[in-house]
């Protein structure tokens, strides 16, 4: 995939990290939530394997289930254009195999505490009954704070099908896997074990235990071959710690760790003096009460040479033949049987009954195996027939919700489907409780572009409506279609923001020589405040604006307040006597009046202004003095906090004047008696 193009309109590719033998890992950035990621696509060649595409989508699901700090976290799950896809946390740093490359000898200490973070993660995996299959120092990702996080879980599955044939692609998988795998038997919690044992061997050792020059042979190494010991290569390992070793690469699943919790605990005191003088762990002998035979069609049919494939009695069968023909007496000579020979005979058909009789005492009492039957998608009776059917019982019944499959049928089952398994072994069940459903918060107040990418990420359509507003910030959401509180199906559910985008801006026109009535008007009009003061002069008539402030032209914010200078005419001998002063006048602003405005017009349309459905007061102010009439407005404007104004006033001497103030259409202060101090 080249770089810069944009996956699913979200997720931008913009280098290759590597390939694999399922899929190639691409670092892209999230558009939306503006962060680095990894998205791993499903290799060209296995896009038209419908077995492997399905085992991709409900491994990735089962795989976001999963939150540990030690496991690298799946965002996404999809599909574009046929191809499958995998969103996934990026970590910045190196795998474990290069660590180990690099920094070898590695510290005991730090090996431990590696080795505790990758238990810890493996351990929650398996309390979910997720089996990684393919744990291995490639899949185990080490960050710049030497943090270790697991990745491919579930992906595993759907290799592991191919894990003996594609040869060239899987070596370094072999090189972890577990004896039943390499017998060919289901992979459990035991086989994860196992593969960390390895793990550990490699990071003390700086080796793997077993290398070939086939995956076959390696793989028979595995449950052929004792594990060497890390204290004969580097003898400074305490046999505590090979201990760890050794039980946990048991060949016998029985004689491992019950659980990665207990490797865990283990490993801990493993530099413990306490356990200075531990002898050297031996697992118990013998085999598992299983004889499993791997297959000698395709690869190993195919890997094995001539001498390993032939029975060794087929290379002297001519000599016996001849001897044969030479022992055989002329015609006519009499036979002659020697006691010692009679002896022979017998106890060679002795030999013969009991070797038949081991063949068929086996075939008797050896495990009658069957296969899970495929009950993914239907109802939950039906499936517990089917199971009964093909000689199983069904385990334990768990409930998940699902967005693909209908509430009441088979979501997955444990093992999965096609695993062999000894008849009358239980089956779990996995039944879908339906879509999971999301409870919608109260977004009002926060932030537009967090608030949608959340909710788009989890699964809904999100529509925006800007509107223009004094009183609520740009980008912040003031309505949302949906209620808080309602539950609803993500994917079904398309909820709608009403969204701030801050004040209108208003370019100024030129109001000198304006009335004040038409000055007011304009005010109005383009939603500013208008602030007065008077002066004298010869030139503008009375009444009429002389200057303004900001000017024309300017470019001011809806709400903001623009001073308008008034004429009061030509200066006269009697206007000597006009005491001019200013008054400060404090006005509270009061949520309750604020709220109650907000209801009172909740039925009106759409087109209703953005600042009723906010805390605001509207609030007007009349003044009386030598210009001003308190039966006309001098000032009006909306509050969102208690607010002080400064009221100038113009009075011949020895007059007062008065002022008034209405907030929300009620009364909250007044003067009649207004004089210069």
């Amino acid at each position: 995939m080249r770089s810069g193009y944009t996956l699913n309109g979200r997720y931008r590719i913009i280098r290759a990290l590597g390939e694999g033998g399922m899929a190639n890992v691409y670092l892209a950035h999230d558009l939306i939530l503006d962060r680095d990621v990894s998205v791993k696509l499903l290799r060209l060649d296995l896009r038209d394997d419908p077995s492997t595409i399905r085992r991709f989508q409900r491994e990735a699901l089962a795989a976001t289930e999963l939150v540990h700090q030690n496991i690298v976290q799946v965002y996404d799950v999809g599909e574009e254009n046929g191809m499958q896809y995998l969103v996934m946390e990026y970590v910045e740093g190196t795998d474990l195999k290069a660590y180990i490359k690099d920094h070898f000898p590695i510290a005991y200490q730090e090996v431990i505490q590696i080795m505790e973070q990758i238990l810890g993660a493996v351990q929650t995996a398996h309390e979910h009954n997720i089996i990684h299959r393919d744990l291995k120092p490639q899949n185990i990702l080490i960050d710049q704070n030497r943090v270790a996080k697991i990745t491919d879980f579930g992906i595993a599955v759907a290799l592991s099908e191919h894990s003996l044939t594609q040869t060239n692609t899987v070596l370094g998988s072999v090189h972890y896997l577990s004896p039943e795998q390499a017998r060919g038997g289901m992979a459990t919690k035991q086989s994860d074990i196992y593969s960390l044992g390895i793990i550990l061997y490699e990071m003390l050792t700086g080796t793997v235990p077993f290398e070939g020059e086939t995956a076959v042979s390696i793989a028979l190494k595995h449950f052929q071959s004792e594990i060497p010991s890390v204290r004969e290569i580097d003898p400074r390992i305490p046999q505590a710690l090979e201990n760890v070793v050794l039980k946990a690469t048991s060949k016998r699943p029985e004689d491992r760790y019950t659980d990665a919790a207990s490797m865990a605990e283990d490993l801990k005191t493993s530099l413990s003096p306490k356990r200075a003088g531990e002898l050297k762990f031996t697992p118990m002998r013998g085999d598992d009460g299983e004889t499993k035979v791997l297959p000698l069609s395709g690869v190993l049919s195919s890997a094995l040479p001539l001498s390993e494939t032939t029975p060794a009695e087929a290379k002297d069968m001519p000599e016996k033949t001849a001897d044969k023909a030479s022992a055989t007496p002329k015609k006519g000579r009499k036979k002659t049987r020697h006691p010692r020979r009679r002896k022979f005979l017998m106890a060679g058909l002795v030999v013969v009954l009991l070797i038949a009789g081991i063949i068929i005492g086996m075939a008797l009492f050896r495990p009658h195996m069957t296969s899970v039957p495929d009950v993914v998608g239907k109802k939950e009776a039906i499936a517990k027939t089917e199971l009964v059917s093909a000689h199983l019982t069904a385990g334990t019944v768990h409930k998940t919700a699902s967005a693909k499959v209908k509430v009441g049928r088979v979501v997955r089952t444990e093992p999965r489907s096609g695993t062999q398994l000894k008849q009358e072994s239980e089956v779990d069940l996995w039944i879908s409780t339906g879509p999971k459903r999301y409870k919608l918060a109260d977004y009002q107040g926060d932030s537009y572009a967090s608030t949608a990418a959340k909710l788009q990420a989890t699964g809904f359509t999100v529509h925006r409506e800007s509107v223009h507003s004094t009183s609520v910030p740009a980008g912040k959401i003031m309505q949302q279609s949906i209620e808080a509180g309602q539950s609803v199906v993500p994917a079904d559910t398309a909820v709608t923001f009403t969204v701030s985008t801050g004040s209108e801006t208003v370019t100024l026109a030129d109001l000198t020589d304006k009335t004040k009535a038409q000055a007011q008007s304009y005010a109005s009009n383009h939603n500013l405040n208008l602030a007065f003061q008077y002066a004298y002069s010869s030139d503008v008539t009375k009444g009429h604006v002389i200057r303004q402030s900001p000017g024309e032209g300017a470019v001011v914010q809806e709400g903001d307040e623009v001073t308008l200078t008034l004429s009061r005419g030509a200066e006269s001998e009697s206007s000597s006597s006009v005491d001019q002063f200013s008054v400060s006048v404090k006005i509270p602003f009061d949520d309750s009046s604020a709220d109650s405005s907000s209801t009172d017009t909740t039925d009106d349309s759409s087109d209703t202004s953005s600042s009723s459905s906010t805390a605001s007061n509207l609030i007007q102010i009349y003044l009386r003095d030598q210009d001003h009439s308190l039966s006309t407005i001098y000032k009006q404007m909306t509050i969102t906090a208690d607010t002080t104004v400064t009221l100038p006033f113009t009075v011949a001497s020895g007059k007062s004047g008065a002022y008034k103030v209405v907030r929300d259409g009620h009364v909250i202060a007044s003067d009649n008696h207004v004089t210069k101090n």
